[in-house]
């Protein structure tokens, strides 16, 4: 989980991500915000090659120009990314799409709105080679996320960005590649053999879900951007430097309202402590305490009620 020093090539890191942000996304954003408005159209613009820029800056490593038909950086690492911001929304009352900056539904005026946030990590694993590649040659995987903080009290105004690391050789990540691999076996060649015609859904990789934090990632950017939609404003308040040593890093902790009564159970067994207790006393399961649970299946997800706040 240490980083090859070698392809760290990009310095002054904090002050070109935000350069970065502010042109390619945030800016661009607004104005396309603007023509929503006009064309009624979704402004949400794909953080594909935005997230793989932010990448390469967070990690200070330059990419491989391939295009997204190999290594996304230099070192050989993997780049997924996912937006959870400008997700269309539906009306509860007549299922009509509703942008995310109308405050009700342009078809019957309900202000009973669906709003969605369910934006995922695709993972294509469609032969013994794509998952030997993603298991085994690639030695980190770089998950970029932006989405709404306060999502959850429909602040849509704030923004935030976020990249947690997996590193596949990494006994601490060793769920991953078990996740990968039952989803490629189990899953994936299974609806093959049902029906050979069909290409079966990417491997789901959901955000803030019990498989998430089962594997452990640890996170190594956070930055908060303050009215995004008018004049937005970043503030970096979470950055581990390129070449320091993963291994020291705490993973992401777990928000006890994700685990079932089983789960919960083992956790107070093997802790001794009351199930109320618990929840008082460990409202967040870190990595020690996830090790006495078992991984679910690849084919279920169960994911946090709501985010938990720090």
């Amino acid at each position: 989980m240490q980083p090859n020093k070698k392809f760290i090539t990009i310095s002054n890191n904090k002050t070109l991500i935000e350069d970065m942000l502010m042109d390619l996304v945030l800016m661009p954003r607004i104005k396309a915000l603007e023509w929503a408005k006009i064309t009624k159209q979704t402004p949400n613009l794909k953080i594909g090659y935005p997230g793989q820029h932010l990448a390469s800056l967070v990690v200070g490593m330059e990419g491989a120009k391939t295009g997204a038909r190999g290594n996304d950086i230099v070192d050989g690492s993997e780049v997924k990314s996912c937006s959870r911001v400008d997700q269309l929304d539906t009306c509860n009352e007549c299922s009509e799409k509703v942008l995310r900056i109308e405050l009700q539904c342009p078809n019957c005026k309900s202000l009973n709105i669906k709003r969605v946030d369910d934006s995922k990590w695709l993972f294509t694993i469609r032969s013994e080679n794509d998952l030997k590649v993603l298991t085994q040659d690639v030695n980190r995987v770089i998950l970029s996320i932006a989405d709404y903080p306060q999502f959850s009290t429909r602040n849509f105004e704030d923004l935030r960005f976020q990249i947690f690391e997996i590193w596949t050789q990494s006994p601490r990540n060793k769920h991953f590649v078990t996740l990968m691999t039952n989803y490629y076996h189990k899953i994936y060649l299974e609806h093959k053999k049902k029906n050979t015609n069909k290409t079966p859904a990417p491997k789901n990789f959901w955000t803030y879900s019990y498989q998430f934090y089962m594997c452990n990632p640890i996170k190594i950017f956070n930055c908060i951007v303050k009215k995004a939609n008018t004049k937005p404003s970043i503030t970096i308040d979470y950055y581990v430097s390129p070449e320091k040593d993963r291994n020291s890093l705490p993973s992401e902790a777990m928000p006890i309202d994700i685990l079932n009564k089983q789960e919960l159970a083992i956790i107070a067994e093997k802790t001794k402590i009351d199930l109320q207790e618990l929840k008082q006393k460990s409202p967040l399961i870190n990595e020690e305490l996830r090790r006495l649970l078992p991984l679910r299946g690849t084919d279920k997800i169960s994911e946090a009620k709501q985010q938990y706040q720090r």
